[in-house]
Order: structure tokens, then C-alpha cells, then sequence
């Protein structure tokens, strides 16, 4: 068999690349890959031809995907949640501390002066005078991997910590957090607020004058997930006003720019060498493992499935969206039911109103599954015979 051919679409850590496996082999001709590995390329207005089957995002973000397109042809997208959690912990706690001390302020006001440095240290020092963390109370809105991991940080740096997530909080928390039923009822009794959610219809703009309005004054809020999670107009009148101290970010918009305030960082969350290999790994693996045996894990626009091995066989996976009638039933028909040896499916409401399904039949090695290909019926998607 043909090795599957991976495409890249940025400069991938040569870590991640590192994994694949004889089976696979690095292609420039993107319109030949069978697999994708992205970062931040937009692909958007990209042309996807038939040959590719997965597209492995070396990060959590997929905003430069078009999930929904991807989907309907039954292209599968992966991410690598928690892969660079620990980055973005680090970027916000050095943000939340940088905030507290006014530490930006100094620097820049540090760097303008002339003459007699330390006398004029000395005598402008008192106007960046701030706050300590310790002992004051930090709310998370999103206890996911990254918020879990601040939480934890938080707690042993003397910080009273308050959370509210919508789900269930990740495993690896461990601090003693205070969970409230929404983020309204949490942030009256913070000092630092900092959010951790993705970007849903139910997200977006969550942060506005409302949600300021029951904030402490002078709370200083931090944004290390995503831009369209605030009401930018609302944070700026917020801090205009005093009613918010600070507005941390890592996510330099043009209006940021020159704004009191305003702190934002380029970028930098998952930019350290050890993200980026966690992530590329992580994208490598997961589309390995799909294109390899049609299990799906970490996947972001159709439903997740994985099946265990089982000897003597060969694998049925066939994307279906809306379908009217059993899946179950054209695979029988194809390969005869007497040779199904394990079958399973996942379904989910996808971005239309009509569920996907993704379904993994596995087959006795001795079936005849030249049939299996061209299982027909409006809304299947795709069929792969592994």
C-alpha cells in the first residue's frame, strides 16, 4: 500500500513530524495530502480536493478552518486541546502579575528617561506603585485544562480562588475553588478575573457592560482565549471610567493599540518550544491514528469514535450526515451481515440542523468488501475500507 501523504500548511515543529510513521510521507504538494498539519494558516478559501481525509490543527483555536464545509465533505478536523496549556498558564499568571504591579507602565516609563537615571527612578517610582496577588481573589470563567492549570497556580502563589464552568471541571484541578452556578454570581467578589472559554454563539461577548457592572471596582480582567469573547467597546468605557483597572489580553487588536489600560501581547500563549511540540505531536498522532484506522478522538467538526483492534479483521467507517434511514442496515447489505464482527456509531448535531453520524464497522478479514465502497443512500458522505 501507497504511503498517506501529509501536507503542511506552516512551519510545523520538526518534533511533531518526527512521529510519522513508515506508513506516511511528508508531501509540498498540498492538493495531494491526504492529511493537512496546520497552525495558523487560513484556510478559508482554500479548494479541498477528494484525496484529502483529515486536517490535524497543531493547536486548540480552529476560527482558520471552515469546519462546516470540511464536515459536508467528509473531511475530518482535529486539535489538540491542553497540548499548550501550560504555555498560556504561564502567559497569565506573568499577565495577572504584571497587571497587579503595573509592571508594563514602569518598563515603558523606564525606558523614556535620560540624565540622571537613578534620581529620576527614584523620584517617578511612586506612580507605579500597585498591588500584591497574594491574599486577594481571582475568579476563572472556564475551568477547562487552561483555566484548571491557572487555578491550581493561583491557589499556591496565596490566592483565594472562585470559579464558574458551564461543564465539568478538568481533572487536573486541584485547588480548592468555590464553584458558582454562573459567571454573574462569581465576579462581585474578585480582585482578578480572567476567562477561559471558547468561542460559541452562547460565548461571545459574555464580557460586556452587564457583566462589568457586577465586577469590583478596579478589577483587573484578563483575556488569554479569545477576542470575540468581550464587548470591546464595553471594556474600554469600563476602564475609561475606573471601573476596571486593567484589560490584560494576548490578543493585540487595532483598537488596543495606544489605549490606557490595555496590555496585550502579540500572540504569545502557545509560543514556546514546548507547545508547539505538544501541539504538532498531538495534530500528528490524531491524524495518524484516523487516516491509519478511522479512529476519531479530539475531533472538532463530527462525531469522536475510537474502536480497539480486534484480530482478523478489516474496518467500515462511513460519514453520514441527516441520513433517513439505518446505517447499520447498508453495511449488512454490503458486506453481509454474517461477517460484521463489532459495529459502532456516534452522532451529534452538527453545524446544520441534521445530525452527522460516523460509524466503524469492523468485518472478518475473509469478507468480500469490494461492495462496501460504493454504499449509496443521500447523506453518506464518505466510506473508507481499512
Amino acid at each position: 500500500m501507497d504511503p498517506y501523504l501529509i501536507g503542511t500548511l506552516n512551519n510545523i515543529s520538526p518534533v511533531g513530524l518526527g512521529k510519522l510513521t513508515d506508513g506516511f510521507k511528508l508531501t509540498v504538494d498540498v492538493a495531494q495530502a491526504n492529511g493537512i498539519i496546520v497552525r495558523s494558516f487560513k484556510m478559508h478559501d482554500m479548494d479541498f480536493s477528494d484525496n484529502l481525509l483529515a486536517i490535524g490543527r497543531a493547536g486548540a483555536g480552529v476560527n482558520n478552518i471552515p469546519l462546516e464545509r470540511c464536515a459536508d465533505q467528509g473531511i475530518v478536523v482535529f486539535n489538540a486541546p491542553g497540548a499548550n496549556s501550560n504555555a498560556v498558564k504561564e502567559l497569565a499568571i506573568a499577565g495577572m502579575i504584571m497587571g497587579a504591579r503595573n509592571m508594563y507602565e514602569g518598563i515603558s516609563w523606564g525606558q523614556t528617561l535620560t540624565g540622571d537615571v537613578a534620581t529620576e527612578v527614584e523620584k517617578g517610582k511612586k506612580q507605579f506603585a500597585g498591588t500584591e496577588i497574594s491574599g486577594k481573589t481571582l475568579g476563572v470563567i472556564g475551568l477547562g485544562a487552561i483555566g484548571a492549570k491557572i487555578a491550581n497556580a493561583a491557589e499556591a502563589l496565596g490566592m483565594k480562588v472562585v470559579g464558574y464552568e458551564a461543564f465539568k471541571p478538568h481533572p487536573c484541578l486541584t485547588a480548592d475553588v468555590k464553584l458558582y452556578d454562573s459567571a454573574e454570581e462569581m465576579v462581585p467578589e474578585c480582585d482578578f478575573v480572567t476567562i477561559h472559554v471558547p468561542s460559541l454563539p452562547t460565548t461571545k461577548g459574555m464580557v460586556n457592560k452587564d457583566l462589568i457592572a457586577r465586577m469590583k471596582d478596579g478589577v483587573i480582567f484578563m483575556n488569554y482565549a479569545r477576542p470575540d469573547l468581550i464587548v470591546v467597546d464595553d471594556v474600554v468605557e469600563a476602564l475609561e471610567s475606573g471601573k476596571m483597572r486593567k484589560y490584560m489580553t494576548d490578543l493585540l487588536e487595532p483598537e488596543y493599540i495606544g489605549k490606557k489600560g490595555i496590555v496585550a501581547t502579540p500572540h504569545l500563549g502557545a509560543s514556546t518550544e514546548e507547545a508547539e511540540d505538544n501541539c504538532a505531536v498531538m495534530a500528528v498522532e490524531e491524524v495518524m491514528d484516523y487516516l491509519q484506522y478511522g479512529n476519531v478522538r479530539c475531533c472538532v467538526n463530527l462525531p469522536n469514535l475510537t474502536v480497539a483492534p480486534v484480530a482478523g479483521t478489516k474496518r467500515v467507517c462511513v460519514i453520514t450526515k441527516g441520513l433517513k434511514f439505518s446505517v447499520d442496515n447498508l453495511i449488512a447489505e454490503a458486506v453481509g451481515a454474517d461477517n460484521i464482527v463489532a459495529l459502532q456509531s456516534n452522532n451529534r448535531v452538527g453545524f446544520a440542523e441534521s445530525p452527522y453520524e460516523y460509524t466503524i464497522a469492523l468485518v472478518k478479514d475473509s469478507a468480500d468488501l469490494s461492495a462496501a465502497a460504493a454504499i449509496a443512500g443521500d447523506g453518506v458522505l464518505r466510506v473508507r475500507v481499512l
